[in-house]
């Protein structure tokens, strides 16, 4: 996130091409990342008692899609907005961290087939969240309103984690 942290040698944040490609490429890195963790399709995974309101798997794919789009968007858009570089630096770092968790939530659960270690990573992507929406809305409440949305898919996932959890003690 370096890239969209600093100015340009004019002083000036980085140019729009740059802030929304950069945050689509880091969140497009975060996806291919959290997806190469994922089997779905596993013994493990389909051996999980889970709850009856859990969505079916191919829903993951279409709120997901949507989800990564806005959080691209609400990157560009509010590292745009942001006067001072230090507070550019601060908030592309915030990112970086949120983004970092999103995808390590699948190698907790999926990779280490660890519900309840998948549980602390979905935990920590809340607080994340909360602090990456405080965050922007100090400067771009656009952004920051974009991000709800994503926070609130988080959320749900969370609970359903610890249904998952609660359902499959020995897991």
């Amino acid at each position: 996130m370096k890239l969209i942290s600093g100015r340009t040698s004019s002083g000036r944040a980085p140019s729009p091409w740059v802030r929304y490609g950069a945050g689509a490429a880091a969140v497009a890195a975060t996806a291919v990342a959290g997806a190469g963790a994922v089997d779905a399709d596993s013994a493990w995974y389909r051996s999980l008692r889970k709850p009856d309101w859990q969505p079916p798997s191919w829903a993951f794919g279409v709120v997901w899609t949507p989800l990564y789009a806005t959080i691209a968007y609400a990157a560009g858009h509010a590292l745009g907005t942001v006067p001072d570089r230090r507070e550019r630096t601060r908030l592309a770092t915030s990112l970086a961290v949120n983004l970092t968790l999103n995808a390590g939530w699948n190698w907790l659960f999926f990779r280490l087939r660890n519900p309840k270690a998948g549980l602390v990573g979905t935990l920590l992507l809340d607080l994340s969240n909360v602090q990456l929406i405080r965050h922007t809305a100090r400067t771009d409440s656009t952004a920051a309103r974009t991000l709800v949305p994503y926070a609130a898919w988080c959320a749900f996932a969370t609970g359903l984690n610890a249904s998952l959890v609660r359902q499959n003690p020995t897991r």
